[in-house]
Parts: structure tokens; sequence; C-alpha cells
């Protein structure tokens, strides 16, 4: 075999070496996965398992802050994402809460800025059971 020992070589050697880490670097950060444990400022938790191949994902919310009268449990949550091709994807999920009569939703996109941590932004509605009709206007917040 033919060793090459010219600077050029080693130059291009070195350059498509470094094109591949900054790839590898660039799609790691910039993706984001919904998958694991989540934290909020007022310190509600939510757990999302595995997003399915069709962007499908369950989970558990772990609120901090509830008006409810009976203690605070975990609840289920159930929510789908489009699975984009630059990884910052929008989203949205359900939360059946456990310890009242009320149904939380939640819409977002999730950012992931290069060399920065992964951010989900989210809007949300709250809807309570009311006990008629003529209170409608007073059960989403």
């Amino acid at each position: 075999p033919r060793v090459f020992s010219s600077p050029q070589l080693l130059a291009l050697l070195m350059w498509l070496r470094w094109q591949k880490l900054y790839k590898l670097c660039l799609l790691k950060t910039r993706q984001c996965n919904l998958t694991g444990w989540w934290k909020n400022d007022l310190g509600s938790k939510m757990y999302v398992s595995e997003v399915d191949s069709q962007g499908n994902f369950s989970g558990e919310y772990h609120t901090a802050v509830s008006s409810a009268q009976k203690p605070i449990e975990p609840s289920p949550l159930v929510g789908s994402q489009h699975l984009d091709e630059d990884g910052q994807c929008t989203f949205g999920f359900t939360v059946n809460w456990k310890f009242s009569d009320s149904t939380a939703v939640f819409v977002g996109q999730c950012f992931a800025e290069k060399g920065e941590e992964e951010i989900l932004q989210t809007s949300w509605l709250l809807r309570e059971k009311v006990d008629s009709q003529p209170n409608n206007w007073k059960a989403t917040r």
C-alpha cells in the first residue's frame, strides 16, 4: 500500500473529519426529544414515555399547583407531536386530572438551539366541571 504524507491530503482528511463531527453535534443539539422528565417554573413535573413512530406518546403529569380540595395526585397524559425534520416540533397533550373533575390541554413547541438545552414553550386551557349550563362561562380558563 502507498502512504501519502502530503499536507493537502492531511488537511482534507482533517476537514472531512471535522465536518462529520460538526454534523453529528449539530444534529444532536438541535433535536428535540420529548421523552423523559420535564420541569416548569412552578415546580410541576411531567414524564413523557417514548414517542412512537407516528409521534404519539403518553406519560404522567405531576402538578405542583392546584385549587382542588383533594390532595394532588400524578395524572395521566396522552399526546402527539409532529416529527419534523429540523427537530423543533410542535406538540399537544391532554391531562386527565385524577384529583378533580377537570381536564387540561397543552399545546406548544420544543426549541433546541445549538449548544442550549431543550425548552418547551406551551399554552394551556383548563376545563373545570360546572353544575349547570348557565355556569359554563366560568368553566374554562
